[in-house]
């Protein structure tokens, strides 16, 4: 991406712009569009510009005081899935699973600060010198995570996973290598017939975008509850769906919604599936024995290195809120847990799931695990060209698949 426009100018005309506006009374885009187009038409007639210099400015200018200011052309790139600023003068992107920088810089780490103030207040967060760190979520879905000096030396640093522009499905893993045909089959008929499904992998392996694509073969009959830190989850299909997110603390100390608060609420809404959005502490417990009490089909996704890795973090995870000892716990999550699918990144950092595997029971205090399809690496000139496939074996825990089946 090229500089169009010197940084001098830019800073110039919202200054003057700002001078100009009364921006405590309401200000409509229109309005606001028309005296920003009249300024860079004086502006470009005094310096010929061409047509390109003249939309890029405008656009910035309109950036900077309705949307995401420099952020904004990366935010209406499609091909744009992540974007990281480090502090205002050194911004990142990720498109197609690659990161590259960006050209573009904020003005200054006051600007970027407040532009962080206007994202964070839209969801009702609070982020400041005392409360640097916060969760938060743009109005198209998008998950934004922020970090405020003193905690970041390198000034604000703002982390934003876009939000795509239409809801993936099924098909759309399949044209993109993420899953084949047969395991894509088998998943969604295991969440139609009920199973208990946990998505395992590394940050940014797909596992919120994987739990989006599996919740649209929930029968459209069925209440549902999903719970996260910050909504991303979109179940619109699902008539009787209630979405449930968490709250920090304010300035003195009140008022938190914890994500294992909200499973126990949950409980009392008479769900019929219970979607946890990421377990990451003591409401693993709680999952679990939600998973363990009738809610049959529930769904939810946590970080591990493997299948064994996110069992293992479970039971630490379950521990911590609860006395019981790691034999009952291990017990507990081979009970309700069914199937856990694990997704990573492979080669040219491509999203690919690479494991499903069917926790069967415990024998001798050890998870039985009976793995349905697997990945087998393959290389072509020393590069990995792998695929997940059906290692043969037949489903164990069978009863609701042959129950549905006999419907």
């Amino acid at each position: 991406m090229k500089q169009l426009i010197d940084e001098a100018i830019f800073t110039e005309l919202c200054e003057v712009i700002q001078q100009e506006i009364d921006f405590t009374e309401h200000i409509t885009d229109e309005q606001l569009m028309l005296m920003i187009e009249t300024k860079v038409t004086v502006l470009a007639n005094e310096r010929r510009w061409i047509s390109d210099e003249r939309l890029h400015l405008t656009e910035r200018l309109f950036a900077y005081f309705r949307g995401l200011d420099v952020l904004e052309p990366l935010m209406k790139d499609a091909s744009v899935t992540e974007i990281m600023v480090n502090g205002a003068n050194h911004i990142f992107f990720e498109r197609e699973g690659r990161i590259q920088q960006y050209d573009y810089s904020f003005v200054s780490n006051h600007r970027l600060e407040d532009l962080i103030q206007v994202m964070v207040s839209k969801v009702n967060r609070t982020v400041n010198e005392s409360s640097p760190i916060v969760d938060a979520r743009l109005p198209d879905g998008s998950r934004v995570h922020v970090v405020l000096p003193p905690v970041a030396l390198n000034g604000p640093v703002v982390t934003i996973r876009k939000f795509p522009e239409r809801q993936l499905t099924i098909n759309d893993l399949i044209t993109k290598g993420t899953i084949t045909d047969a395991a894509a089959s088998f998943l969604q008929q295991a969440v139609l017939t009920g199973h208990n499904v946990f998505i395992s992998g590394g940050t940014g392996a797909g596992k919120t975008t994987l739990l989006n694509v599996l919740a649209q073969s929930i029968p459209l009959d069925e209440r549902v509850i999903t719970i996260e830190d910050s909504a991303e989850l979109q179940l619109d299909h699902i008539p009787n769906w209630v979405s449930l997110e968490t709250r920090l603390s304010n300035t003195e100390g009140k008022g938190e919604i914890t994500i294992r608060q909200l499973i126990r609420a949950a409980l009392r809404m008479r769900p019929n599936r219970l979607i946890v959005g990421e377990v990451r502490g003591s409401e693993a417990i709680d999952m679990l024995q939600a998973m363990n009490t009738g809610h049959d089909g529930s769904i939810s996704t946590g970080h591990a290195n493997s299948v064994r890795d996110m069992l293992s973090r479970l039971e630490t995870m379950a521990m911590g809120g609860t006395d019981l000892p790691v034999q009952n716990i291990r017990q507990q999550i081979a009970s309700a847990i069914h199937i856990v699918v694990h997704v990573s990144r492979k080669h040219r950092y491509e999203r690919k799931v690479i494991e499903i595997t069917e926790i069967s029971g415990i024998s001798n205090g050890e998870y039985e695990l009976n793995a349905l399809f697997a990945w087998k690496s393959e290389f072509d000139e020393e590069e990995e060209v792998g695929q997940l496939v059906a290692t043969g074996k037949q489903l164990i825990r069978n009863e609701k698949w042959r129950g549905r089946s006999n419907k």
